[in-house]
């Protein structure tokens, strides 16, 4: 029997890193063929150019999908859904595969959740369900895929219900958990002496990874909320703290971010570097050093540090509106663009005994570590055919 084709659409880092168990378990298993589809900010310089990352884990692209931002504002992520839906058809009209999977919230994936659908193409979404409330697309984004795809996958309970409370059928919709937790559970992460020789860690010391993106109906303000976090880690760093601050997304706003963020690095502060991307294994393997085997925290508005931090023992640091609504587990302290009181949050994440000890031991409410297989596994048993296609509103 032919094996089903698997298109695997990845658009940016942070999204390549979370799907990176699902390719593998795709690769793996023996009744399914995967075909990566990369575009937008993975083939973008001034973002890392993260392509090369895919290609150090062994996975072979089949095809590079230009969606460029053409502005740093809301007019060019319209135009960038648009380049993206034209160039994406012309891809799948080639390969013509059994399953497209796309994942989250973000515009390259909006475009190929639009383009499979309207091709006829069976497509599955992973991540749909989840709220974030606090000013960017991404809510809107999210359940506008989740209507236009046929097979859900999320994290929690929590948004399976919110999925089929959209009107999915029940049969659909598979709670299968976070796919990152997959190579957390098996170890797949950087040791503190790999950290040490590649970013000139020292262990011993307190350390703060920041990563903060724009907030995408407010992008204007990117500077301005930016600034109170930027003052709170030169304050962290003054103590001896080792501050790692990564580029934010490819998002309105985000290349302002990232001036301002090289014009920080290039004042020389003694223990702050700035990195474009860490990738999925250096970056699991610091926030493993802020938590369990060493001291520190995650600081920023990353929803990494809600769903990630938790399956390490890293206190987070939720600053301003970005991940209003989002589930979340006891380790994360939200707080407002404040120097002070992110500060203020800052020191009881990193010197308070009592809340590092609920961070190492607190449940965790996206999973276990399974999802990747469990994916995998319904995309070779799906039944394909009509009813699959043709969705039922419940309501």
């Amino acid at each position: 029997m032919a094996k089903r084709k698997i298109a695997i659409f990845t658009g940016n880092r942070a999204e390549y890193g979370l799907q990176k168990p699902v390719i593998q378990a795709v690769y793996d298993h023996p009744e399914l063929e995967p075909y990566l589809l990369v575009g937008g900010a993975h083939l973008n310089e001034d973002f890392g150019l993260t392509k090369q990352e895919i290609a150090r884990d062994g996975f072979k692209v089949f095809a590079e999908v230009k969606i460029d931002l053409p502005q740093d504002n809301l007019v060019g992520t319209a135009q960038a859904i648009g380049t993206g839906i034209l160039n994406l058809s012309r891809t799948l009209a080639e390969l013509k595969p059994d399953f497209l999977v796309v994942y989250a919230d973000r515009f390259e994936g909006f475009a190929a959740v639009i383009t499979g659908s309207q091709m006829g193409i069976p497509t599955a979404h992973i991540e749909g369900g989840d709220i974030t409330e606090g000013g960017a697309l991404d809510d809107m984004v999210r359940h506008a895929m989740t209507k236009l795809a046929h097979l859900h996958f999320t994290t929690n309970e929590q948004a399976a219900e919110r999925v089929r409370r959209l009107g999915e059928e029940p049969w659909r919709v598979h709670n299968v958990g976070f796919p990152a937790l997959d190579l957390i559970a098996k170890g797949d992460l950087a040791t503190p002496a790999e950290l040490a020789q590649r970013l000139g860690l020292d262990p011993a010391r307190p350390l703060v990874i920041f990563t903060q993106h724009s907030v995408t109906t407010e992008f204007e303000q990117a500077l301005a909320q930016l600034e109170p976090s930027l003052q709170a880690l030169e304050e962290l760093a003054g103590r001896g703290v080792q501050v790692i601050a990564t580029y934010p997304n490819n998002d309105a706003g985000g290349m302002r971010i990232i001036k301002r963020l090289e014009q920080w690095a290039a004042q020389g502060l003694p223990g702050v570097q700035v990195q474009g991307s860490l990738g999925r294994y250096i970056y699991h393997g610091v926030l493993n050093l802020c938590g369990r085997e060493g001291r520190g925290a995650c600081l920023g508005n990353s929803s990494s540090g809600i769903k990630e931090t938790p399956a390490l023992g890293c206190p987070a640091v939720n600053i301003g509106s970005r991940q209003q609504g989002r589930l979340r587990a006891a380790n994360v302290i939200d707080t407002g663009y404040d120097r002070d009181e992110i500060l203020a949050a800052a020191d009881k994440a990193l010197w308070d005994e009592a809340f590092r000890d609920l961070c190492r031991t607190c449940r965790n409410p996206y999973g276990q570590g399974d999802a990747g297989a469990r994916i995998a596994q319904v995309l070779a048993q799906a039944e394909l055919g009509p009813a699959l296609i043709q969705k039922k509103m419940t309501y």
